[in-house]
């Protein structure tokens, strides 16, 4: 901690340090729109495209000018935007091949120019070719400033027209016919993105300057399914890991900073992929075998039940009796140690006993809740089978849980099972047993109450 405290004394680290931050803001921010427009790789061909924009800034001027360099970068990155969207309208040629096409293009003609630049250029063309792979060590105050004010000017600009750029992002068709300028909209759009890609350049490189733009904002994808969350998340993914490659690469002493940046990026999205509460795989292995034992719960009662329904008419009311577990098997097969696991469960809510023989039974309490189970699983049969009599309602948008939908509906699923011979019976008879038990109970006890 204290060799941290030292290096952040240091100027030239306040300053790379602030520029990688700002950085990884501006990228995070407009790189969630890319993404969610899925213009993931639009943000490289900008980044390719943008190389030969800085040598012939470099040719023209005859040194190196960090604006003027941003300038060049920006011409030329948004020209070759401009070739993609001519070569996709004018063409059979698809979004990702004009994509491939123009990067090619762009970034072999900066390779031929950097080149001569390097072999016959005048002036001092020293330090050029980090454009390439980034060298944030090189960026001085004056650079951290024009990066400094490009970037909180993209922060600002995106944050100012933030429901616009979401609407068009989501639905451009619903943007236009509301009057919106949407063309407008999406090449103000494109110019920010190029604005963040042209001020990353020196940092990180034209060779990363995608995974700056992208990783940040498909970590942030992983713990939230709102843009404004999912902006802010971006943003600060991107900050953090311009603070850590810039003092991982300051630590190291000879490691590049713009690699560094990306890498600690990288490691947030493999720590959101595996426990992003939205869409982490952990969490989602959790939920889907929590889905799993419920449905295996459910099976369970529910062979029950329907065995119970057998034993009952066999036995005409008088008794459910248990049953072994190849029987409930073979209604409904489950995996062995799963079913271990639910028949403990189950056994712990006091929805079913387990004899010594190992024989299973439903408790009243289970046969209640079997009853539920089983009744709406029966009304789905019934639903199903007669979709096209019932009209459309808003309850079959939910959870489709019949019980709870029109009173009408249900009444007409339940005389069509009662018609089909499919109504549970198991759980009614039983109540009318135990009723019939217990007024045969209060009529012993009203008769020997009379004598005493």
């Amino acid at each position: 901690m204290d060799t941290i405290l030292y290096m952040l004394r240091d100027p030239n680290v306040q300053w790379v340090l602030l520029g990688t931050v700002l950085l990884g803001i501006a990228s995070g921010v407009l790189g969630s729109f890319a993404l969610l427009r899925k213009q993931s790789l639009l943000g490289d061909a900008m980044a390719h495209a943008a190389l030969p924009g800085i040598c012939i800034a470099f040719l023209i001027y005859g040194a190196k000018s960090m604006s003027l360099f941003m300038i060049g970068a920006a011409i030329s990155g948004l020209i070759g935007t401009y070739c993609i969207q001519a070569v996709i309208k004018h063409s059979r040629i698809k979004e990702d091949t004009a994509i491939g096409l123009v990067l090619s293009v762009f970034f072999g003609a900066g390779i031929v120019l950097l080149t001569y630049v390097q072999h016959h250029g005048k002036g001092n063309q020293a330090g050029l070719d980090s454009f390439i792979f980034g060298q944030a060590a090189a960026i001085v105050g004056v650079d951290v400033q024009i990066i400094s004010t490009i970037a909180l000017a993209l922060i600002f600009i995106t944050f100012l027209l933030f429901k616009e750029l979401k609407l068009i992002t989501f639905d451009p068709q619903f943007a236009q016919g509301l009057g919106m300028p949407v063309k407008w909209l999406n090449g103000l759009l494109m110019t920010l993105i190029v604005g963040a890609v042209v001020i990353g350049l020196q940092a990180v490189g034209v060779i990363l300057m995608a995974a700056m733009l992208i990783t940040p904002a498909i970590t942030a994808r992983y713990w939230t399914e709102r843009l404004d969350h999912m902006v802010v998340l971006a943003g600060l993914v991107g900050a953090i890991s311009g603070v850590i490659g810039t003092l991982l690469s300051t630590l190291s002493r000879g490691m590049p900073t713009g690699p560094l940046i990306i890498m600690a990026a990288t490691i947030c999205f493999i720590f959101s992929l595996l426990f992003g509460t939205k869409k982490g795989l952990v969490p989602r292995a959790i939920k889907q075998m929590k889905v799993k034992n419920q449905i295996t719960c459910e099976n369970v009662l529910s062979s029950l039940y329907e065995l119970s329904e057998e034993s009952l008419l066999h036995t005409e009311g008088k008794s459910m009796g248990s049953f072994s577990l190849e029987s409930v098997l073979d209604l409904r097969p489950t995996h062995t140690l799963v079913l271990r696991k639910v028949l403990k469960e189950l056994r712990q809510k006091k929805l079913i006993f387990i004899e010594d023989n190992g024989f299973i039974g439903l408790t009243e309490k289970g046969l209640k809740h079997a009853h539920g189970i089983v009744l709406k699983n029966r009304l789905m049969d019934m639903y199903l089978m007669f979709e096209s009599k019932f009209p459309e309602s808003n309850w079959r948008e939910g959870s489709m849980d019949l019980l709870n939908g029109p009173k009408e509906i249900v009444e007409e699923l339940r005389s069509l099972l009662k018609d089909f011979g499919k109504d549970p019976i198991a759980y009614p008879l039983y109540e009318a047993k135990c009723k019939r038990n217990s007024a045969g109970l209060q009529s012993i006890l009203k008769g020997s109450a009379g004598p005493l």
